[in-house]
């Protein structure tokens, strides 16, 4: 069985889609594609159906990762169904993400920037009011929690 792995922000088109691209490149690079699936979702419905915001997509592209194909969607609660994973990017995604989980959940809820190496920052923060540096930021971090994501997985997930 795969081990599905859903990426959550607020909106869905800054964070969320950034560690959905930078974690599928990690995972198509291991040549774990068919073994691990990737989605990212949105707390709030505003942007659904949206490509991510314009500064992320140009951000990605600058590391050669393409998110001009991912379309924000919100968070369902048959996510909770569906994900072994499901990572928020900051607490307040994580509380409401709480809020949802039913009872009988036996995967992981938790915020992504634990499985990183750097101790800094528990939270990736939102660029989307900021300028370009963010959006960089926000990868640097991504890139960091996703190689430690991938390398909890193999060793868990994929014997």
């Amino acid at each position: 069985m795969p081990v599905n792995v859903l990426f959550v922000c607020l909106g869905n088109i800054c964070r969320s889609p950034t560690a959905e691209g930078v974690f599928r490149k990690l995972v198509n690079e291991a040549g774990l594609s068919e073994q691990i699936h990737i989605d990212s979702a949105g707390t709030a419905s505003w942007h659904q159906g949206k490509m991510p915001d314009a500064r992320t997509i140009l951000a990605a592209k600058s590391r050669n990762i393409d998110l001009s194909v991912l379309r924000a969607r919100a968070v369902l609660a048959k996510d909770f169904h569906e994900f072994d994973y499901i990572l928020a990017m900051d607490e307040s995604n994580l509380e409401y993400l709480q809020s949802l989980k039913p009872q009988d959940y036996a995967g992981h809820l938790g915020l992504f920037l634990a499985f990183g190496k750097q101790t800094h920052y528990r939270e990736v923060p939102d660029p989307y009011h900021g300028g370009q540096a963010g959006f960089e930021l926000v990868l640097d971090l991504v890139e960091d929690a996703a190689a430690g994501l991938l390398e909890t997985i193999q060793k868990n997930k994929l014997r």
